[in-house]
């Protein structure tokens, strides 16, 4: 019979009002993946049934800021959304990394990745890839 064994990942969110990317660390804490873009409404749904397949041990948001460090306008949403999580995963660790220029970043990925043009304007290819950087943001500094 075979032993399942959940490895323990981190998860990242850019978090926004319709959509959520999601992705996921590789089980060492190294490498970020993008997995996928949620209906914000199913995003704790979701995490909950990613959680029992994984063991979560952290979650990575993305937190808004305006270019001199203040708060965004959407950061009130982020904060309504942390509250949420934090409810529903009371164990699990939450940092918060500033997401500022994640979209461009995003979009120089799949420009230099080769992605079509048309995909490029798949906003929730962007949602994706935009919470792979905030999460390896966050790796590469615990690093």
């Amino acid at each position: 019979m075979l032993n399942f064994v959940r490895m323990q990942r981190t998860v990242g969110i850019d978090y926004g009002r319709a959509r959520v990317g999601v992705a996921l660390s590789d089980p060492l804490g190294i490498f970020a993946s993008p997995l996928e873009t949620v209906p914000a409404a199913k995003i704790i749904d979701y995490l909950k049934n990613l959680a029992e397949r994984d063991e979560i041990v952290r979650f990575v948001v993305g937190y808004p800021l305006n270019l001199d460090g203040s708060h965004a306008e959407a950061a009130a949403d982020v904060d309504v959304f942390l509250k949420k999580l934090q409810k529903a995963f009371p164990d699990v660790h939450v940092a918060l990394e500033d997401e500022r220029f994640t979209s461009v970043l995003a979009h120089r990925a799949m420009i230099d990745g080769g992605m079509k043009k048309s995909d490029r304007r798949d906003k929730n290819q962007v949602d994706k890839i935009s919470a792979a950087i905030i999460l390896q943001g966050y790796l590469d500094k615990k690093k």
